[in-house]
């Protein structure tokens, strides 16, 4: 819904469908990517069972979101099937992600009768060798299939997720064939964010034509695909554009550009989703727009979670797109794309900034440069 007033602003209005809960930063792997460069060790002052069900409980004040029990590794913290199961018991659904190493047969079942509704499970590369070192474990690989082919005997719902940088974006096919193949719901490629340890990776990131490229060849390949296997980029608002214009020329030639789409799990609703759709709650509490975003909103230890989602700045900020700054501010697409407000920040220390990973100018851009 678009909301105006004589002051300028152009509000998106909130709607909490997804929460990305940090539930535990340990991890028993070292992957070079991670945003939260977790490492396998108790870390202090997480949030105790009952603080979690406290922010369970405020989290349905808001509303009914898809709660994404995520790490660190989750299977790494003793309660988290306690605490998905309050999740459930209070009308959310409840969905893990995992490195798929620690999925046995039995903690599969464990899994399946909480019920954890999918699991989205890491896989980078297409080969033992390179997953393993991507990974920091030797094994990783075979283990996160074991873990696959255990959830998926268990009943439960499998998503792959793959970072997407440099050194794996020629594998995007092999990636999207294995996850067929191996039963999967989804195949979500994650652009790479460069924080936490894949500071480390910036090097490794597609360049914004490279973003272009693959953003088409996804589109390109779920119109192959159609109903049959849902295939969504993510941490890549631009690709809304890229839909609208693909669509756009489609009807234009006579063709059926469109993809039905019938899951509630598999929606694809704007681009950047901080703070209007979607936050991320850390281990400790803090509340930011998104895990990549590292700005807090807020702490669940200081403020009912409720009190954040509705007044926090940053979010006022977030939903007001007419803040945004730059080529985006401009851009015919701001509504359904609004830019990587992470990519932003991490590149300009302003997340109303533009984002940096675009390559394309809006005509307004176009015409106040030429100037």
């Amino acid at each position: 819904m678009k909301l105006e007033n004589d002051t300028g602003k152009d509000i998106i209005e909130p709607r909490l469908h997804l929460v990305a809960w940090e539930i535990t930063r340990r991890c028993n792997l070292f992957c070079a990517h991670c945003r939260g460069s977790s490492e396998n060790e108790q870390y202090e002052d997480e949030l105790s069972i009952k603080e979690c069900y406290q922010l369970i409980d405020e989290i349905t004040k808001v509303g009914k979101p898809i709660l994404i029990l995520t790490g660190g590794e989750p299977l790494a913290r003793v309660d988290v099937l306690e605490i998905a199961k309050y999740g459930i018991n209070r009308g959310l659904r409840v969905v893990m992600g995992t490195n798929g190493t620690l999925i046995t047969k039995e903690i599969a079942a464990k899994l399946k009768k909480v019920p954890i509704s999918r699991l989205a499970v890491s896989l980078d590369f297409p080969s033992p060798e390179l997953q393993d070192k991507f990974r920091g474990k030797s094994g990783a690989y075979q283990e996160a299939l074991g873990g696959i082919a255990n959830a998926i005997e268990a009943g439960i719902e499998i998503q792959i997720n793959s970072t997407i940088t440099k050194l794996n974006v020629e594998y995007l096919p092999d990636l999207l064939k294995i996850s067929i193949d191996l039963g999967a719901k989804s195949f979500h490629p994650f652009m790479l964010v460069p924080t936490g340890r894949g500071k480390n990776l910036a090097e490794q990131e597609l360049s914004p034509q490279q973003y272009e490229d693959v953003l088409n060849w996804i589109y390109d390949k779920q119109l192959e695909l159609g109903g049959s296997f849902f295939f969504k980029p993510t941490d890549a608002p631009h690709y809304m554009r890229i839909i609208k214009q693909r669509q756009k020329e489609s009807s234009q030639s006579g063709n059926n550009g469109s993809f039905p789409i019938n899951n509630p799990m598999q929606t694809i609703t704007r681009g950047c989703l901080a703070g209007t759709g979607f936050c991320f709650i850390s281990h400790r509490g803090n509340v930011q727009g998104c895990g990549y975003l590292d700005v807090a909103a807020g702490n669940v230890r200081k403020q009912p979670f409720s009190e954040i989602w509705a007044n926090a700045p940053l979010f006022v900020h977030l939903r007001d797109i007419s803040n945004i700054k730059g080529k985006c501010g401009v851009c015919e697409y701001k509504r359904i794309c609004g830019g990587c407000r992470a990519r932003a920040y991490e590149s300009t220390g302003d997340y109303l900034e533009a984002e940096p990973y675009c390559v394309y100018e809006p005509p307004h851009w176009k015409k106040d440069r030429s100037r």
